[in-house]
């Protein structure tokens, strides 16, 4: 059992809280458990949340001794320094080995901690100049959902912190247990593009349409040589209106968007059945195991042999 604990602060945000608990704390119909959830405070009691009401936490930083991932779901106001108690048991927590993330604001305290200096980092779009500001040996990224070092992660604001723990999932118990985590909350089990797609534009900028029925059609197909002229017929629009759309709405070019879908088929398909290399590929529209094989080690750092022997051996 792997042991998740968040570590709380007024006033906390019950939202970002409720990311990590919802995925790691909630029991999954249909799932083996394979994550125990606990919450933590400097001072066990009542801590107010910016919804008006106060939560009770009993748990102090000793717990942080016993986690295996700790969760920072936010820390208000961002500019306030961690206790230096605080401050020892997170870096206590990562020097001994456990996995370290933050959800929207709760980088400031991984920041204040010094566990993101010299590292790629990830807040939510409104707070990353000022995390940029006052952390300057930190390489803030303002565009992306989430930051995974293995170690530490970011995520950017509120929603994306679902992303991020469904993407640690992913990579501790394969696609497809993530997979159906997602489809008990309802959500997709990857978003595609960065964040600055939801941030306030400069200026408005006006959708040609949706792209969902096209997406559902293409995911359907991916066993098919379809590509983005393909694409951009179906929808009856020239391929370079294709591509803006894409970066409208995903924030991601047409190709990238298809090769995504097709590696996730291809994670779904080694995790699943014992079909060989070349069977993968082609269900999965890579063409050939060759393909296939450097395809996935781009993506995923690991060869296709490797995942399979990584999750199959894994008990569903």
């Amino acid at each position: 059992m792997h042991r998740v604990v968040a570590l709380v602060h007024e006033p906390q945000s019950p939202f970002e809280l409720a990311c990590a608990a919802e995925v790691f704390g909630r029991e999954q119909q249909g799932l083996e458990r394979r994550y125990s959830f606990g919450v933590c405070t400097e001072h066990p009691g009542q801590v107010a949340t910016r919804a008006g009401y106060d939560m009770v936490v009993s748990d102090d930083l000793d717990a942080l001794e016993r986690a295996d991932t700790v969760v920072v779901p936010g820390w208000l106001p961002p500019r306030e320094p961690p206790s230096d108690a605080v401050v020892a048991a997170l870096r206590r927590a990562h020097g001994r080995g456990a996995r370290v993330l933050s959800i929207c604001s709760g980088a400031f305290a991984l920041a204040h901690a010094g566990l993101l200096d010299g590292r790629r980092a990830t807040t939510h779009w409104a707070l990353a100049d000022e995390l940029a500001a006052l952390f300057p040996a930190v390489h803030v990224d303002p565009d992306v959902l989430y930051v995974d070092h293995g170690d530490v992660a970011t995520s950017a604001g509120s929603g994306a912190g679902v992303d991020l723990c469904l993407h640690l999932v992913r990579a501790d118990q394969g696609a497809g247990y993530a997979a159906h985590v997602a489809r008990n909350m309802v959500m997709p089990p990857h978003r595609e593009g960065g964040q600055l797609q939801y941030a306030a534009p400069a200026h408005p900028v006006q959708f040609d349409g949706s792209l969902a029925p096209l997406l559902a059609w293409s995911r359907e197909r991916l066993a098919e040589p379809i590509g983005i002229e393909d694409l951009a017929a179906r929808a009856g629009v020239s391929a370079r209106t294709l591509a803006r759309r894409f970066g409208d709405q995903l924030g991601v070019s047409p190709g990238q968007w298809l090769l995504a879908q097709r590696i996730g088929l291809a994670r779904e398909l080694l995790e699943s059945t014992d079909l060989p290399l070349e069977a993968v590929a082609r269900r999965s529209g890579l063409s050939s195991a060759t393909n296939l094989r450097r395809r996935f080690l781009r993506a995923t750092g690991t060869t296709p042999g490797g995942y399979r022997r990584a999750f199959r051996a894994t008990p569903r």
